[in-house]
């Protein structure tokens, strides 16, 4: 099994590699006010690949802190669950 992902990931990688190899025409990117971007195909590729990237993560980032704020309070609320502080409740869990 560990040598057919291998074959799988090298399979993918020379794929990619002849796209690379078979797109290195200038392309150009019009941008506003007359502003353009020329570069190969591959690197337009790319670039717009590592853009939707990065406005993923960072539209997960707000949900993602919610979380962890969610999940701290939590452990906090768990771990003061299990220790308790007065003598009335500590009665109860000796068993008094």
């Amino acid at each position: 099994m560990k040598y057919l992902m291998w074959l799988l990931k090298a399979a993918i990688f020379f794929t990619l590699f002849a796209f690379a190899l078979n797109n290195q025409q200038d392309t150009i990117v019009h941008f506003f006010f007359g502003t353009q971007w020329r570069a190969p195909l591959v690197l337009v590729v790319l670039a717009a690949f590592a853009a939707g990237v990065v406005l993923g993560v960072l539209g997960m980032v707000p949900r993602w802190w919610k979380h962890r704020v969610a999940a701290k309070k939590a452990r906090q609320g768990a771990a003061s669950a299990s220790h308790p502080t007065d003598s009335v409740s500590a009665g109860i869990h000796d068993g008094l």
